[in-house]
């Protein structure tokens, strides 16, 4: 019984000396895979040969140590990556017949008009604004007169492009203008996906009321792609060029639409950082 214990446990001690011998063989034929596909291996080859020949476990450790190192260096690159300006890029829309042109949507879909047509303009801004508080889009009350400055340049310039600050620096939004609408979307996904790229934020004029002298506006933004500030961001800008009297920003609308081989897209973030949105 003693001779069949002793020779059982022999056994055992060779099965994990042979099984580590093959995980050990396996590590360090992995590492030279991972060495030779270094672009510095050949200048390094023969020193690595030697540190394998004399210390090979000392050879695996600092392999590995390395590769961890690497790995931690790679989870702190990315781990502030906001996925948000992907999201439009990774969920296109369905493709559906649809056309984009279609009639601007109607104030008395989301506001009861007869409530307020015995109001004043300035008591139906107010209504307007506590309707808003509360409520995940950004909205403006648009004096009349302003208005119409910028649905002119509207109709003049009906596509422009936006830099929106990301915590990787900036991302392009294009913005296509049909009758009272404006429609944001990635410039990165419109690329991808054309008609069907998702819009990031749609803004929309409302002029039943231009009868008081306001123009009533809403803004609806997608929450995977942008957040409030992001989306007041967008609106601002688009309000300073299409309403602006700032001849820098007119002459970039009249490049990106009659001279685009003039366009340069970080003149756009230098008027961004210049006015400190």
């Amino acid at each position: 019984m003693a001779i069949f214990m002793r020779n059982s446990i022999f056994q055992h001690f060779k099965y994990i000396f042979s099984r580590r011998i093959t995980t050990t063989a396996t590590r360090r034929e992995k590492a030279m895979e991972d060495l030779k596909s270094n672009p510095y291996f050949e200048k390094y080859a023969d020193r690595i040969a030697s540190l394998q020949k004399t210390s090979p476990e000392e050879f695996l450790q600092r392999i590995e140590n390395q590769k961890k190192q690497k790995d931690a260096e790679k989870k702190t690159k990315f781990a502030s990556v906001d996925t948000r300006q992907y999201s439009s890029v990774l969920n296109p829309k369905e493709t559906v017949e649809r056309n984009i042109e279609a009639e601007d949507k109607k104030l008395d879909s989301i506001f009861k008009i007869d409530l307020v047509k015995n109001k004043d303009g300035a008591e139906i801004q107010a209504i307007w604004e506590e309707y808003h508080k509360n409520k995940e889009v950004i909205s403006a009350t648009i004096p009349l007169m302003i208005y119409k400055e910028i649905q002119e340049k509207m109709s003049k310039f009906p596509i422009f492009i936006f830099p929106l600050p990301r915590s990787q620096g900036y991302e392009f939004i294009m913005c296509q203008i049909y009758g009272h609408t404006v429609h944001f979307t990635p410039l990165l996904a419109y690329q991808v996906h054309k008609e069907n790229a998702p819009e990031c934020l749609t803004m929309v004029h409302y002029t039943e009321l231009s009868d008081k002298g306001i123009i009533l506006m809403r803004g609806e933004y997608d929450r995977n792609v942008l957040n409030g500030k992001e989306a007041q961001c967008l609106a601002n800008q688009f309000q300073m060029y299409y309403n602006g009297k700032d001849s820098r920003k007119l002459q970039l609308l009249e490049n990106f639409t009659r001279c685009p081989d003039t366009f340069k897209h970080m003149d756009l973030i230098t008027q961004l950082e210049n006015i400190g949105l």
